[in-house]
């Protein structure tokens, strides 16, 4: 039996999801907004106080814009049916070492979230701490044509209560070249690429890295969807 792997949605919103979000979608239903408006999501009532509930005693500062991009993110997840996709190790060499050749707008990718392989690709989420592993990332195709808005989660460690979070949106970036002219995910761990590990340098390799893995994910989906269907 493979065993689930817990997803930031399971961890941090499995109590809300029957009763707060089934409310946020009747107001925006009632107000004729898309759902992917964030200022329209977060003036509902319902939003405030998840957000509230959510916030820790001694406060957020500028995280506050974190927590609302994580619970906007995990709310069009659950209202897009809680579809949950993954990378295989196998996939992980080609995702990293050959784009995509669709062009933006080509599939806008639905929301959802998407599993990368456990601790394999790494990323300094705050300048001047350890590196953490990338876990996945929820995704949608945003309001603006051609653009993903994809929300990163980071250091999801069995002992940790909580995890890191980088948000980035826009459009397929241009090809990408580091500065050391290092390859792009390349790993900056020492004996990282020995191990078979990655990294990312840059809030653009990250959002290269989600349009190439949100195309992989969704056909993955078209390929599953077409498996016939055997009766026992």
């Amino acid at each position: 039996m493979v065993e689930h792997r817990a997803t930031p949605f399971d961890l941090v919103f499995e109590s809300a999801a029957p009763t707060t979000f089934p409310a946020i979608r009747q107001i925006l239903a009632q107000e004729e907004r898309d759902p992917r408006d964030r200022d329209a999501f977060l003036m509902v009532r319902e939003t405030l106080l998840l957000l509230r509930e959510l916030r820790p005693d001694e406060g957020l500062g500028e995280g506050i814009d974190q927590l609302a991009a994580l619970v906007h993110h995990a709310y069009l997840y659950w209202d897009s049916g809680s579809v949950t996709l993954e990378v295989s190790s196998a996939q992980l060499p080609q995702l990293v070492s050959q784009p995509s050749t669709q062009q933006p707008g080509d599939r806008g990718p639905h929301a959802a979230y998407l599993h990368l392989p456990e601790r394999r690709i790494w990323a300094q989420v705050v300048q001047g701490q350890a590196q953490e592993p990338l876990d996945g990332f929820f995704h949608y195709a945003s309001l603006e044509p051609g653009q993903l808005r994809m929300l990163g989660i980071f250091g999801m460690f069995p002992d940790r209560q909580g995890f890191s979070v980088v948000e980035v949106a826009g459009s397929r970036p241009s090809p990408l070249i580091r500065p050391d002219g290092s390859p792009l995910f390349s790993s900056t761990l020492p004996g990282g690429a020995a191990a078979g590990l990655y990294s990312l340098v840059g809030e653009e390799e990250l959002l290269e890295l989600g349009w190439r893995a949100a195309q992989l994910g969704a056909e993955n989906r078209e390929a599953a969807a077409k498996l016939p269907i055997l009766s026992s």
